[in-house]
């Protein structure tokens, strides 16, 4: 019998895991763009997805307290197949939000060099796979950097500087200053005429995601039934507090219609300094957000292909991806991600603007994860009623009626906010509507039925249950 885990993670270790997973300043410029409406969204996106997918991921979570999280929900629920499509989906989302996180880092670097650059085409697109090849070299063996130093980074480079801009936009209304948007409640409820600000919701919800990750780890906690449900109230608090506190501060500071989706935040923390004459300190902002970004992307680069390798055990991977390193990475997974970024990170070439390349990717991105989320919640609902033997610490309130009520809310608002996210947003320069849709719908397919194909084509044994 292996040895039961130790119960060493209190509630506290929980909310800032949590905190740190989906606190991310790359949403802040999307949201930011909705101008006072953005409370709206949120709120919206708050009590249909967040707070359900909290819900959910507790109760899968502490039912099924094993390594592989998502990927063993849906093999529970639904087999072999849509859980190896929902792990490959796991890491080809995460291979399409490279460039977006590498390009906020790369206008971070412009500032030290000339800020003009951010708008360089060439230089984003050469700047983002220099830098991902690099970082995934230095994990080519294996994770030597401790977990600490990867928490110091996140909260240098992420927590601090939305705690900062938080309160430069306290601080530009106690003063006075103008205010880029109207924040009277007429502003509040967003209007037909702002119907294509619809398609943001698929990245706010994206800029949601990430609270079933530390699902896994209720079985170390020493209190799960009493904190679990806590830590994850707290969390919600927590992010949805400074997320939308801060794209509020941007959207005070900088007009929404000259908002550029890649350095919104820095926009803002520019403008601020200049009004108060201190303009050098954008430098310390920008290397701090470097700071964060490169340890952002070597804390995840290597997480989602060791996620893929799950399905390695259920025989679903080509034999060649399975190969592994002395220090247990997965090489051949890594130089074929390195070389499907390398691929979107020329869309920064060929796409009319940066902006637009950004945005691409990122609708992109948040697609192909709110499918990941369909499958979630609905994986609750199957495993309600074909696996209700399974202990749960945690239950979500309301047995069969309040499952229903939160699985039905979660996939019905990825559902639309997926089809929203078709709609060409009016304040980005993109393509004919007809190219850009195409990219749309050929990412979203080809993603789908590629795990469908190699799945088929595998040698597998039969299914085994847990």
């Amino acid at each position: 019998m292996s040895p039961k885990p130790k119960k060493t993670l209190s509630l506290l270790h929980i909310v800032m895991i949590n905190v740190i997973a989906v606190d991310s300043i790359r949403t802040l410029p999307f949201a930011a763009s909705l101008g006072f409406s953005l409370l709206f969204y949120y709120l919206i996106a708050a009590l249909l997805f967040f707070i359900p997918s909290a819900m959910v991921s507790a109760e899968l979570g502490t039912g099924w307290p094993t390594r592989g999280g998502i990927y063993i929900w849906v093999r529970e629920a639904f087999g072999g197949r849509w859980s190896f499509v929902v792990i490959w989906l796991n890491w080809i989302y995460n291979i399409v939000w490279y460039p977006t996180i590498m390009a906020i880092i790369a206008a971070s670097i412009a500032y030290f060099i000339n800020p003009e650059l951010i708008s360089n085409r060439a230089y984003m697109a050469s700047t983002i796979i220099i830098l991902f090849w690099l970082a995934t070299y230095a994990n080519f063996h294996g994770m030597r950097i401790s977990s600490i130093i990867s928490i110091i980074s996140a909260i240098i480079g992420t927590l601090l500087p939305m705690i900062f801009i938080l309160s430069l936009g306290i601080y530009w209304l106690s003063r006075g200053f103008p205010t880029a948007i109207d924040l009277s409640f007429n502003s509040f409820i967003p209007t037909i005429e702002n119907f294509s600000d619809l398609s943001y919701l698929s990245n706010i919800l994206f800029g949601l995601l990430g609270l079933e990750m530390v699902a896994t780890h209720a079985h170390e906690m020493i209190n799960p039934e009493k904190d679990y449900p806590r830590a994850q109230f707290i969390s919600v608090i927590l992010i949805l507090a400074t997320i939308v506190l801060a794209a509020l501060s941007i959207s005070i500071i900088v007009e929404p219609q000259k908002l550029n989706l890649v350095q919104g935040t820095l926009q803002a923390f520019q403008l601020f300094f200049s009004k108060l004459g201190i303009p050098w300190m954008i430098y310390f902002i920008a290397g701090a957000m470097v700071i964060g970004g490169l340890g952002s992307v070597g804390a995840w680069i290597i997480g989602p292909p060791k996620g893929l390798l799950e399905a390695a055990h259920d025989s679903a991977l080509p034999p060649f991806l399975t190969k592994s390193n002395k220090d247990g990475v997965p090489i051949n997974v890594l130089f074929l991600q390195g070389g499907i970024v390398t691929l979107l990170s020329l869309l920064f070439i060929f796409m009319p603007s940066v902006n637009s390349s950004f945005w691409v990717l990122s609708i992109i991105t948040a697609q192909l994860a709110l499918i990941v989320y369909i499958f979630l919640f609905a994986s609750m609902i199957k495993l309600h009623y074909h696996k209700p033997h399974i202990k749960r610490s945690y239950k979500i309130p309301g047995n069969s009626l309040g499952i229903w009520i939160v699985s039905l809310a979660g996939i019905l608002i990825c559902l639309f906010a997926t089809a929203t996210g078709f709609i060409p947003p009016s304040m980005i320069k993109l393509p004919p509507i007809a190219i850009y849709e195409s990219i749309l719908i050929l990412g979203v397919l080809f993603s789908i039925l590629l795990p469908l194909v190699i799945y088929k084509k595998s040698n597998r044994p039969k299914q085994k249950k847990l």
